[in-house]
């Protein structure tokens, strides 16, 4: 994943539905990565992933909501998605947003494992000033971390995918003590959260990059 830009606006479509054939839905993005996003300009990756009880997620990474809009344009696009829908079992939902903080430490394109967080906060403009914090100091406390991305939404929701090194680096990493500078903001984040979060556990995260 490229650490966008001083000054680029990344855009992120967040799409998600149930599925019950991960494979079918695997085989339809491998597709569009080879076939279509060479002819995706401003396309810069997508993680996506399907949780064991069947729920896709997919956060598509664009350098500015036109260049999304020039992808969903294209016939070919229309093509694809037509037969890639009759995968889901209902509607997918779409959620594009331009609010987005991209942090990375590490390879987030060589992550092992993610985690996709969705829920709302009383105070985004505080969680965004707690995520910006002490940087280096939760690099070091949690080198199984190598990136992550949030998405606010309307009303104080958020999507916010974290990239590991593996699931078992990061099942560790969360038993451990933080110091406690550290240890209070993570308290203050949980406060400002409203009702339990939503986890998607990526066990085998589908990662794609521009070539």
């Amino acid at each position: 994943m490229v650490r966008p830009a001083e000054g680029v606006v990344v855009f992120v479509q967040v799409i998600q539905g149930q599925v019950t054939d991960a494979g079918k839905v695997r085989a339809a993005f491998d597709r569009w990565a080879q076939e279509l996003a060479p002819g995706a300009t401003g396309w810069l990756g997508s993680t996506a992933g399907v949780t064991e009880d069947g729920r896709f997620i997919a956060l598509a990474r664009f350098e500015s909501e036109q260049a999304a809009r020039r992808n969903s344009d294209r016939p070919e696009q229309d093509r694809w998605w037509a037969e890639a829908s009759k995968l889901f079992t209902g509607e997918a939902s779409f959620k594009d947003s331009s609010d987005v903080t991209v942090d990375v430490t590490g390879d987030p394109d060589a992550a092992g494992f993610v985690q996709v967080m969705q829920g709302r906060g009383s105070d985004p403009e505080r969680a965004r000033e707690l995520m910006g914090q002490d940087s280096a100091a939760w690099a070091a406390f949690r080198p199984d971390v190598v990136g992550s991305v949030a998405v606010g939404h309307e009303g104080g929701a958020y999507t916010m995918a974290m990239y590991f090194t593996s699931e078992a680096e990061a099942r560790e990493g969360e038993r451990k003590e933080p110091p406690p500078k550290l240890k209070a903001q993570m308290e203050e984040m949980q406060q400002l959260s409203i009702g339990e979060p939503e986890f998607f556990d990526l066990k085998q995260p589908w990662l794609y990059a521009p070539r």
